[in-house]
């Protein structure tokens, strides 16, 4: 892997150490311990986004959709998109995009040995129209897909977020879906967890809930509409309100057309 730099940190690698998985380094570990000293609320928050996107991509499935694309993907830790969609439908095809070199040997790995219906696709998700060529070259962009950027657009500025989300969006067809997530917080241990996550090269960025809500644009949110990961269609109805807490994963899914 030519591209490979275990001295630098990793988005895909620190995000797999908050969820608990083993592909990572020190630096990425050095990272993810930096943030979780002054916002210990991260790990809770980023397997809660991963819970939401599993169950977003299920629900998806369940309303007919059997191609799913799922951008800056990330290392395939459980729940990850691709399993979950195969427990609603087992005959989806679903691309999975990412940039980082580690990332695809796992990604071309398990499209190679283990699930046929997986295309990893390696590329910048900021350069659109040649990861909509690649993504074509894929799947049928002419019918219906799901289109995840999960714990994604929080590294990019609101009004660049926001552009990037309306690129995707305008390919897709009728009836498409889109799912969306972002790390957020409000407070002083929110401003330090953010400014710790920054410290390691990639910017952070604490989207309000109105930045996160007009990351959507024109399209028709799906109920309950934009909310806390917790509380988008749970397995389980929370047992009263959810608690205060400093921070949260903020989501929403969204139909096209």
């Amino acid at each position: 892997m030519a591209d490979f730099d275990p001295t630098t940190p990793s988005i895909a690698r620190v995000y797999d150490f908050l969820l608990g998985g083993k592909d990572h380094f020190a630096v990425d570990r050095e990272v993810a311990g930096r943030l979780l000293a002054v916002a210990p609320i991260s790990a809770d928050v980023m397997r809660e986004n991963r819970q939401f996107l599993a169950r977003a991509v299920q629900w998806a499935a369940r309303q007919g959709i059997t191609q799913f694309v799922d951008l800056g993907c990330g290392m395939p830790t459980a729940p990850n998109t691709h399993d979950s969609v195969r427990q609603a439908s087992q005959d989806a095809r679903v691309v999975l995009i990412d940039n980082n070199a580690v990332v695809l040997a796992h990604l071309r790995a398990l499209a190679a040995h283990g699930d046929p219906g997986v295309t990893a696709i390696e590329g910048d998700i900021r350069e659109v129209p040649a990861i909509l060529g690649a993504v074509g070259a894929a799947i049928d962009l002419t019918r219906p897909a799901c289109l995840v950027m999960g714990a994604l657009l929080h590294f990019f500025p609101p009004d660049a977020a926001r552009d990037l989300v309306a690129a995707y969006v305008a390919a897709l067809a009728p009836g498409s879906y889109v799912v969306l997530s972002v790390g957020r917080g409000d407070g002083d241990t929110a401003d330090r967890g953010f400014g710790a996550y920054s410290s390691g090269g990639t910017a952070a960025y604490n989207h309000s809930v109105a930045d996160f809500t007009g990351f959507f644009g024109p399209l028709a949110l799906v109920e309950p509409g934009i909310v806390d990961a917790r509380l988008w269609h749970p397995d389980a109805a929370p047992d009263g309100p959810l608690p205060p807490r400093t921070g949260q994963s903020l989501v929403g899914v969204a139909r096209v057309g």
